[in-house]
């Protein structure tokens, strides 16, 4: 009689029950698919914290060629063109693999571990750069624990911002990727004005307490408003039998290649060609860096009236061209137009890819997974993109530019083909319409 009695079992689980109930319970509210809120101090304040995310992770790889340029003068280590080139590389490619891991402990509602450890291992990983003297030391700290930590950042940032937007969801990305235009312009002046002064070890330091500050932005404000209410895999199977998803990939794929090579040798050109001299070579990628802030402002918005795919694919093929144009350079004016231009529409090419897997992605609980996943397959795209554009350059005076912007143009006008195939898969051939 007593082993059934409700009120003498009850002190034993329930505890535990109500706790495991309530937990369910905010599972199942968080993964409701309620419609995004579009606006409002909450979602504005994650787009700010995304633009502080992106101001350390893009924005420490898009001023590489900073670094680029700086080892090529063998003041720190020798190594040749396509060895440096390994570490951004690999710095990029971690940057998109680490999504394969960060986008399903996003879904799961990770957030705050995922910045919190992205944050210390991109500021672990510069102050071990500013103790580095040998190439080994360099790749390991700035190629594989910045990257790391910078993929931990990364596919989170751009998989929740789709949750809070819905018809300004171009424009909010555009505006948060911006801060990787902004950091790459800062960190190339900061690096440039302080090398000669007090040397490259306090000059990455002084990076490091930049990245320290603005990552508190988000610890401080980011929110997680959809999470899946279950445990899901790392890999969504089913993206493999998504033509469109799998073909926007393979774009990215190749856009990445692309974007590599004008990412590492932007500064290393007009100083290898004398058509500048050192100290404005180095602000060349802040100059590019500052024509890409419209480039991911002004195109997003655009996408918001007229698609994402009919705003990526021409301004693609457009990149691809102006890339063939460097090898009509022969002047600094003609360098600072060049950097200008093609900095605008690299960062239609950097902005607008999480857009199009958000997009190409139908359950909303399942964004983390497919952009970390569609992200670390491109991502394969940045690590060759780099050490090839090294081998097809050379060294010494043996060095082959001609075939290092063909290499790069042709990519990603080849790139953009892709992307056509994909808007017709989705939308057919009609140009008149939303796609």
């Amino acid at each position: 009689m007593n082993a059934m009695d409700p009120a003498r079992t009850a002190p034993q689980v329930d505890g535990a029950a109500t706790d495991k109930e309530t937990r369910t319970r905010e599972l199942e509210n968080s993964a409701k698919p309620t419609a995004p809120p579009n606006g409002g101090l909450i979602a504005w304040l994650q787009v700010v914290s995304g633009f502080m995310l992106f101001f350390n992770t893009w924005g420490m790889i898009t001023a590489f060629s900073v670094f680029q340029t700086y080892y090529e003068s063998g003041e720190l280590f020798k190594a040749s063109s396509s060895d440096i080139s390994w570490i951004g590389s690999i710095q990029s490619f971690l940057l998109q693999l680490t999504g394969l891991i960060a986008g399903p402990l996003y879904d799961r509602g990770y957030l705050r571990q995922l910045l919190s450890t992205g944050s210390f291992m991109v500021v672990f990983g510069l102050m071990m750069l500013s103790l580095s003297t040998k190439y080994w030391q360099a790749l390991l700290s700035q190629g594989f624990c910045v990257g790391i930590g910078a993929g931990l950042l990364f596919v989170p940032t751009v998989s929740l911002l789709p949750t809070w937007f819905s018809t300004h969801i171009g424009l909010a990305v555009g505006i948060a990727s911006s801060g990787s235009s902004l950091g790459g312009v800062i960190y190339p002046i900061v690096l440039s004005r302080l090398i000669p002064q007090v040397g490259f070890p306090w000059a990455v330091r002084c990076i490091g307490f930049i990245a320290l500050a603005t990552f508190v932005v988000p610890l401080a404000l980011m929110r997680v408003r959809v999470r899946a209410p279950k445990p899901r895999a790392v890999v969504d199977w089913s993206a493999f039998r998504d033509a469109p998803f799998l073909l926007f990939t393979l774009g990215v794929l190749i856009i990445f290649i692309g974007n590599s090579v004008l990412l590492f040798y932007i500064s290393f050109y007009p100083v290898d060609k004398a058509i500048t001299n050192t100290s404005l070579a180095f602000y060349t990628a802040a100059i590019m860096n500052a024509g890409s802030v419209l480039g991911r402002i002004l195109p997003n918005a655009l996408s918001d009236r007229i698609g994402v795919f009919n705003t990526i694919t021409p301004f693609t093929m457009l990149l691809g061209v102006t890339m063939l144009c460097l090898l009509a350079v022969r002047n600094t004016a003609g360098m600072v137009v060049e950097a200008v231009v093609t900095g605008f529409f690299s960062g239609v090419v950097i902005a607008l890819p999480p857009v199009c897997f958000a997009v190409l992605t139908e359950n909303e609980s399942m964004v983390g997974t497919r952009i970390g996943q569609g992200f670390a397959i491109a991502g394969l795209g940045l690590l060759a993109g780099g050490p090839g554009a090294g081998g097809i350059l050379g060294t010494g005076e043996s060095r082959d530019w001609t075939g290092l912007w063909v290499y790069g143009g042709v990519c990603m006008c080849g790139a953009s083909l892709v992307l056509v195939c994909v808007r017709v898969m989705r939308s057919g051939l009609a140009l008149n319409i939303k796609a």
